[in-house]
């Protein structure tokens, strides 16, 4: 977890931090689409794999602002 913190203090420092939180949130948004796609358009006996994707992405669409918070707090 602190090698995590530390890389992300590290985005926030280079003042890059906006176009890396809003790039993990168009692939987790991706993921949610993508996710949706598979479990509404065919027919999967198996949800596994629409339902990780889902999850991810919402997680994608999450924690890059969460972690880049905690990295101000904590640096």
């Amino acid at each position: 977890m602190d090698e995590v913190l530390e890389l992300v203090d590290v985005i926030a420092d280079s003042e890059l931090e906006g176009a890396f939180v809003w790039l993990l949130r168009l692939a987790g948004l991706l993921a949610v689409l993508a996710g949706l796609g598979l479990w509404l358009l065919t027919e999967m006996g198996l949800l596994v794999v629409p339902l990780a994707l889902i999850v991810g992405g919402l997680v994608l669409l999450i924690v890059p602002s969460v972690l880049l918070s905690l990295a101000e707090v904590f640096g």
